[in-house]
């Protein structure tokens, strides 16, 4: 399908696909709903823990990948990150969307290296922050169990990948988080919550980021019985 390269009302760019009518990010502005989403209300709410496993569901642009990677410093977190994607960002998209020195320039190296990361391999970013990215559709990796601490849901929309949001995904999302763990998105839509609510999840509503009302945070406050 055909991209393009969009402006978002931050000054931050974003990849749009055209017959989707579906951007990779808020078109009110990519970066402040990266913070907003993942970093307020998903990184900093362990910012106490020595240690954190994440999982994301749609590496895509690595925007998300990069800010974790950026606070994980300020925070004094060791973190795993494993990011999920089935249809990798081209190169010449990476250069357009320019997201090395939107982060500053000392942060530029460190976004290239994410992506030069070669796929389905664990590497050591720097001392304790190690990258794992999946070249896969959810539906075709089994997950470990009771592994991650929180999973950053950030796939396409339910209007235009519908079986991303199913019962089915998130009971895969419920089973590899640990109690107590949580899954955050942008991602407000009645049928969502009901999903998640149906595995075990305890879902709750959130300010959303500029431009949206609501997102929501879904915890694993308990093992369910066998």
């Amino acid at each position: 399908m055909k991209r393009e390269i969009i402006k978002t009302e931050d000054g931050s760019k974003t990849i749009r696909i055209i017959e989707l009518e579906e951007n990779y990010h808020s078109i009110h502005g990519a970066l402040q709903e990266a913070n907003h989403v993942f970093m307020k209300y998903g990184l900093e709410e362990f910012k106490h823990k020595n240690e954190l496993r994440i999982l994301e569901m749609g590496f895509g642009t690595g925007l998300n990948t990069c800010l974790t990677a950026i606070n994980s410093k300020d925070l004094k977190v060791n973190i795993e990150y494993h990011g999920i994607e089935a249809f990798p960002v081209s190169q010449i998209e990476l250069d357009e969307l320019e997201y090395g020195s939107l982060l500053g320039e000392e942060n530029r190296d460190l976004y290239n290296q994410l992506h030069l990361v070669e796929w389905n391999q664990s590497i050591e970013i720097y001392k304790g922050f190690n990258l794992k990215k999946i070249h896969s559709e959810i539906q075709n990796i089994e997950l470990q169990n009771e592994f991650y601490d929180i999973v950053f849901y950030d796939a396409f929309g339910p209007r235009v990948q519908n079986e991303l949001w199913s019962e089915e995904v998130f009971q895969k999302m419920f089973n590899s988080l640990k109690t107590g763990g949580f899954l955050v998105t942008y991602c407000a839509k009645g049928q969502v919550k009901r999903n998640m609510k149906a595995v075990g999840f305890t879902v709750e509503v959130l300010p959303g980021p500029p431009g949206k009302r609501e997102m929501t945070r879904a915890w694993k406050k308990y093992q369910p019985q066998p």
